[in-house]
């Protein structure tokens, strides 16, 4: 049987809890598509209207993903903490700012320049994601990430 040893282990408790952070980060992103779904049930005439429309369907798909996306970008983190040995804020925050241009610098600039998104709505998108990198890397630093205090 083959075991996954080459994975570094998180403390679960910090992978919940960094689940919940971002999730709640990434809500700001996700919060036109369940005004959408609180519209639709304002207007539904009963329950199984409402739960049989496509806004809700669509909510409790980017609800799922959501979280399923965010516990994993946790354990990404705190692997990435635990691995390079991380124990300061200031190691954190230069962890998550690498992280955030790795991953979501590429995409804002391109909304920028190639499709000219207001500055704004790519403003709203970037702060978002500081709060999914440095902000969960500093958050994970301060809850604590190994499972053996002591490595």
């Amino acid at each position: 049987m083959a075991t996954l040893h080459y994975l570094p282990p998180v403390k679960p408790s910090a992978i919940a809890l960094g689940t919940v952070f971002t999730h709640t980060a990434s809500l700001g992103i996700l919060t036109p598509v369940f005004g959408d779904a609180y519209h639709r049930a304002q207007a539904a005439n009963t329950k199984e209207e409402f739960l049989k429309s496509k806004e809700t369907s669509s909510a409790v798909a980017a609800w799922g993903s959501s979280v399923v996306g965010s516990a994993l970008q946790t354990y990404g983190v705190a692997a990435l903490i635990n691995a390079t040995g991380t124990l300061t804020y200031k190691g954190a925050a230069y962890l998550g700012t690498l992280i955030f241009f790795a991953s979501s610098a590429p995409g804002l600039i391109s909304q920028i320049i190639t499709e000219k998104r207001p500055l704004d709505t790519v403003a709203i998108g970037a702060v978002s994601r500081v709060f999914e990198t440095v902000g969960l890397s500093l958050f994970l630093t301060w809850w604590g990430t190994r499972t053996n205090p002591f490595d």
